[in-house]
């Protein structure tokens, strides 16, 4: 998924890419919608987010395949990683690390020679680790925790807070102000989030 996600933005803009991400999750928030509200909420939150990431399908062919590759395997974990942290037979947390395990030994081959030289960098291994540790175990790990407790619809759509989260930490952090088209979105996104309510049948799944 990450593979696709960075062949993707070497050949489109970030934007378009973040935007074609979010086709996945809306969809499984409109699949899971069983309330009738949830309709106002997946429109509001898919425009949201299609605001904020100023979409404009513009370049390579590749990179919008690419892009749409990233869409389906982000779409694929958040089915499979949500069947895993409500799965009986071991933890989320567990199942994670197992995955982790297996990424490691499918990966190490491909990537080992281009790595190698970092080997004999400490600032590049310490690099390394702070880029695992805060892109995937964490992050992970947090989407297990709220996957056993949410219904995947719920989960998909509040994944549509991404946007809304970089724009507040752009601003904090980077001092970048939102145009007011940027503030439009972020309020449609909250509207959405705010808005929807998870079927009664599934949470008691």
């Amino acid at each position: 998924m990450n593979a696709c996600f960075y062949l993707s933005i070497d050949r489109l803009p970030l934007a378009t890419v973040a935007a074609i991400e979010f086709i996945g999750p809306i969809a499984l928030a409109v699949i899971g919608v069983r309330v009738g509200r949830n309709f106002a909420a997946v429109a509001a939150a898919a425009a949201g987010v299609y605001l904020l990431t100023h979409v404009h399908f513009a370049g390579q062919p590749a990179g919008v395949a690419f892009a749409l590759a990233n869409a389906a395997l982000f779409t694929l974990y958040i089915v499979l990683a949500h069947r895993v942290a409500r799965h009986s037979a071991m933890s989320g947390v567990d199942g994670i690390a197992a995955a982790m395990l297996f990424a490691f030994v499918f990966v190490t081959p491909l990537g080992i020679s281009g790595a190698a030289h970092a080997f004999a960098d400490p600032v590049a291994l310490a690099a390394g680790v702070g880029v695992g540790v805060s892109s995937s175990v964490i992050p992970y790990v947090c989407d297990q925790l709220a996957m056993a407790r949410l219904p995947r619809a719920t989960y998909a759509l509040f994944v549509a807070l991404l946007p809304a989260t970089a724009t507040v930490i752009g601003v904090v952090v980077l001092h970048q102000l939102p145009s007011l088209i940027d503030a439009a979105a972020i309020g449609l996104v909250m509207a959405g989030v705010a808005l929807h309510r998870p079927d009664p049948s599934e949470l008691e799944r």
